[in-house]
């Protein structure tokens, strides 16, 4: 994993969000920000990717390809029950 690092000062969002905090443009642009970073979140833990034990790169690239399995299988049977609400949880498939 690595970092973003921005050439120009005014792409990083973080330090120069272009608009003052508080108005009823930056309360748009931060929910936005924040349905973004919660599906990215959402992406990491469910592919192993995030809170991982081991940096070996192998065991990683493992990992990534089972939770890829697991997510497809997650999809073909919420597709087949004709329930597309549990195609992100394969615990309430489960139940």
């Amino acid at each position: 994993m690595g970092r973003v690092i921005y050439t120009y000062p005014e792409k990083n969002i973080r330090l120069y969000p272009g608009t003052t905090r508080g108005t009823d443009e930056w309360n748009k642009l931060y929910k936005i920000r924040v349905v973004v970073e919660k599906a990215i979140n959402h992406i990491k833990s469910n592919m192993a990717v995030s809170g991982r034990k081991t940096r070996h790169a192998k065991t990683t690239k493992a990992d990534v390809y089972l939770a890829g399995i697991a997510q497809l299988f997650t999809v073909i049977i919420a597709d087949n029950m004709a329930k597309p609400e549990y195609i992100r949880s394969i615990k309430k498939l489960a139940c």
